[in-house]
């Protein structure tokens, strides 16, 4: 347990910087130059998922806290295809973008609240409930470091069902993957 509350803290500490301490994102860059300090940065978010991800398998007994009822695990599996869509719908100008300001950390935080629906254990709470108050945390420093919300132009449909459809895939193959990557079965 203690690795996933590292790795919970390493990743918020560095996600942080950029709102809570911008002289330091400033010096840092300064030093390293802008590859480095990407190159750090990104060094420190493996690490971050590293710890996460070991700490949760490290636990070989896990609490359970909750079991909801079986019909949540559909609910979650649905909300995970959501968080899936949302994802892929950050970067590209899609009429997801104009309605959700930061599709990325909304869909981080379905995918961890539908985990907490299927699993009520110790490791699973601390994580998912960690990473969902992570990105919620995150949306209010950036809302506040970046101002007034500017909407993208709407795209063709086109283009938005190539968006939805990228995000079916990418949650099929973490379906799919799901055993190699946690150790879970989804199916």
């Amino acid at each position: 347990m203690t690795l996933i509350l590292v790795g919970l803290l390493l990743w918020a500490a560095v996600h942080f910087i950029p709102s809570l301490a911008p002289d330091l994102k400033t010096s840092l860059k300064n030093r390293l130059g802008e590859g480095g300090y990407m190159g750090l940065f990104s060094l420190a978010l493996v690490a971050a998922l590293v710890l996460m991800v070991f700490g949760w398998r490290s636990v070989e007994q896990p609490t359970h806290y909750y079991t909801l009822p079986l019909w949540t695990r559909d609910a979650g599996m649905g909300l995970i295809l959501v968080a899936m869509i949302l994802f892929m719908a950050s970067k590209p100008p899609t009429r997801i973008r104009r309605i959700i300001r930061h599709p990325q950390l909304t869909g981080l935080i379905v995918w961890a609240l539908a985990h907490l629906m299927m699993n009520g254990d110790n490791r699973s709470v601390l994580l998912f409930s960690g990473l969902a108050v992570w990105g919620a945390l995150e949306i209010l420093l950036i809302n506040r470091r970046e101002g007034e919300w500017v909407k993208p132009e709407a795209p063709s449909w086109g283009k938005e069902i190539v968006v939805v459809l990228i995000g079916c895939v990418a949650y099929a193959i973490f379906a799919f993957a799901h055993p190699w990557l946690a150790g879970v079965a989804v199916f």
